[in-house]
C-alpha cells in the first residue's frame, strides 16, 4: 500500500503539470479556432504538421526513455553513463536527422504539399530536435523523482507558448500559420537551456559496449513507438494525401484535429499515469507481491479513465465553446477518440510483462498489428466518411493491440487482473452513456446537464462504496473515519 501511495503522490505532481499544462495549452485552441476559419484549412496545416512532429519524435529517441529507465535501475550499470550514453546515441540521430532536412528540403516540401511554405518544416525540425534533444534530461529528472523541477519546466513552456500566442495573435492581430511553428521554437529553446547546467554536472562517461546493448533493447521499443505513435497520429498525416478533394480534405482535417483536443483529456491522464508509472515499475520489479501492485494499478486507471470519459461527454454542451462553432461538425469524434485513448493506456499498462523480461520485440508486433488494422481503416473508409474513418481506424487499431497484449502476456506472464470488477465498471460507463445520448436534444439545456450530473454523481457513488471509501482519500479522508 506504501508503494501505490507513492505511485499515487507521483502521478498527483505529473498529472497537475500534464492536466494544467494541457488546460493551459487548450487555451490555444479556441484562439487557433477563432482566429483560423475551417474554411481557410490554416488549423488543418497545424494538426497534419504536429502529427509529423509525433512521428519523428519517436524516431529520434529511439526508445531511450525507456531503455534509460530499464538500464539506470540495473544494479551494475551506473546511472551517469546510462545518461551519457542515451544522449550520445540521441545527439548523433539528431544531427543526421537536421543535415538530411537542410540537404532536401525543396523535394520534401514538395512531396508534402507545402512547396509554397518550405519554412514551415525547416521550423517544425528544430522544433522537433529541440525536443528529443530534452527527452533524456526530462526522464533523469523521473528517474530522480525531482517531480518538482519536472512539472515545473513542462508549466513554464506553456506559460511562455500562452504568452507569446496572445500577443502574437490577439495584441499584433496576426493570423499567419508561421508564427503557430516559430513560437513553438522559441519556447522549446528556453527550456532546453534550463538543462544546460545538468549537462554540465554530469559525468560523461560514454560505453559503446553499453550503447551497443541498449541499442539491442531499445530497437523493438522503437518499433513500438513508431507503431503507436502511427495509432495516434497517421490518420492526421494520410487524411490529406487519400482525401479526393485536396483543399476540401485540409479542411476536414482542421475539423477533426480541433475536436480531437477536447478529446485528449484522456490523454493527459493516460500521460499523467505514464510519466510516474514507468519508473515505478522498473523500481518494484523486483519485489514478491509486484504483480498484485500491477493489477491494483491497472483498476484504478480504467476507473478513473472511465469517470473522465462520462465528464467529458456530460459535459460537452458547454466543453465544446472551446473551439470555434464552425468546428462543431465534428464533435461526434470525440466519445470514439477517447474510447480509444482509454484502450492505448490499457495496452500501456499491459506492456510491462515484455518490458521486465527485456522481450520488448513482442510489443513491436502487437503495435504493428494495431497499427495495419488503422491503416486499413483508414484507407479504405476515409474516403467515404471522412474524419469518422479516422475515429473508428484509431479505435480499432488500440483495440487490437491492446487485445493481443493481454492474451499472449497471460500465457507469458499471468497477472491476475480484477476482470469482474473492470467489466462492471465498463458496463456501467456505457449504460450511463447510452442514456445520455438518448435524453432528447429539445429538452432544456438545463435540465439535460441535470440528468447527466444525477449519472456522473451515481458513478461516483458506485467508486466510493466499491473502492475507494471516503476516509481513505488523502486530506479529505480524516474528516470520515
Amino acid at each position: 500500500m506504501a508503494n501505490l501511495k507513492s505511485l499515487a503522490k507521483d502521478t498527483a505532481v505529473y498529472g497537475l503539470s500534464s492536466i494544467v499544462g494541457r488546460f493551459l495549452n487548450y487555451l490555444l485552441v479556441p484562439l487557433y479556432t477563432h482566429v483560423i476559419s475551417a474554411e481557410n484549412g490554416g488549423y488543418g496545416v497545424v494538426t497534419n504538421l504536429y502529427a509529423y512532429v509525433a512521428l519523428l519524435l519517436v524516431i529520434l529517441t529511439f526508445g531511450m526513455e525507456t531503455t534509460f529507465f530499464r538500464f539506470a535501475n540495473k544494479e551494475d550499470e551506473n546511472p551517469d553513463t546510462v545518461f551519457a550514453s542515451s544522449i550520445a546515441v540521441i545527439g548523433l540521430l539528431v544531427s543526421l536527422f537536421l543535415l538530411g532536412i537542410t540537404i532536401g528540403i525543396s523535394p520534401l516540401s514538395q512531396m508534402l504539399g507545402y512547396d509554397e511554405h518550405p519554412e514551415y518544416i525547416l521550423v517544425m525540425a528544430t522544433v522537433v530536435a529541440l525536443d528529443a534533444l530534452q527527452a533524456i534530461p526530462f526522464s533523469f529528472l523521473r528517474y530522480k523523482k525531482k517531480a518538482l523541477k519536472f512539472a515545473s519546466l513542462k508549466l513554464l513552456f506553456i506559460i511562455l507558448n500562452i504568452g507569446l500566442n496572445l500577443f502574437y495573435f490577439v495584441s499584433l492581430q496576426q493570423t499567419d500559420v508561421l508564427y503557430v511553428f516559430t513560437l513553438n521554437l522559441v519556447c522549446t529553446g528556453v527550456i532546453t537551456l534550463f538543462f544546460i547546467p545538468d549537462f554540465i554536472k554530469i559525468k560523461w562517461s560514454v560505453s559503446f559496449s553499453l550503447i551497443k546493448r541498449m541499442l539491442s533493447y531499445s530497437w523493438p521499443i522503437l518499433i513500438l513507438g513508431i507503431a503507436g505513435i502511427l495509432n495516434q497520429a497517421a490518420d492526421k498525416m494520410i487524411f490529406p494525401l487519400i482525401y479526393p478533394d485536396h483543399t476540401q480534405g485540409v479542411r476536414e482535417l482542421g475539423i477533426y484535429g480541433a475536436c480531437v483536443k477536447i478529446a485528449m483529456i484522456m490523454a493527459m491522464i493516460t500521460q499523467a499515469f505514464r510519466y510516474a508509472y514507468e519508473p515505478f515499475v522498473f523500481a518494484q520489479s523486483k519485489d514478491k507481491d509486484k504483480n498484485e501492485t500491477y493489477a491494483i494499478g491497472m483498476k484504478y486507471f480504467l476507473i478513473f479513465t472511465l469517470l473522465a470519459f462520462l465528464c467529458v461527454v456530460a459535459y460537452l454542451p458547454i466543453i465544446k465553446y472551446m473551439i470555434g462553432s464552425d468546428y462543431w461538425e465534428g464533435l461526434r469524434v470525440i466519445p470514439i477518440v477517447m474510447a480509444a485513448e482509454i484502450m492505448m493506456g490499457i495496452y500501456f499498462n499491459l506492456s510491462f510483462w515484455y518490458k521486465l523480461i527485456d522481450k520488448t520485440i513482442y510489443g513491436a508486433w502487437f503495435s504493428l498489428a494495431g497499427c495495419i488494422v488503422l491503416f486499413a481503416v483508414n484507407i479504405i473508409f476515409i474516403p467515404k466518411y471522412s474524419y469518422m474513418a479516422c475515429a473508428w481506424g484509431g479505435f480499432a487499431g488500440y483495440a487490437t493491440a491492446m487485445a493481443l497484449s493481454y492474451i499472449v502476456g497471460q500465457k507469458k506472464n499471468p497477472i491476475s487482473y480484477p476482470i469482474k470488477s473492470m467489466a462492471t465498471y465498463t458496463a456501467i460507463t456505457i449504460l450511463f452513456y447510452v442514456i445520455m445520448q438518448l435524453v432528447p436534444q429539445e429538452w432544456p439545456s438545463w435540465l439535460q446537464l441535470s440528468i447527466n450530473t444525477i449519472l456522473v454523481i451515481a458513478f461516483v457513488g458506485h467508486i466510493i462504496y466499491h473502492d475507494l471509501p471516503l476516509k481513505n482519500i488523502p486530506v479529505i479522508g480524516k474528516f470520515f473515519r
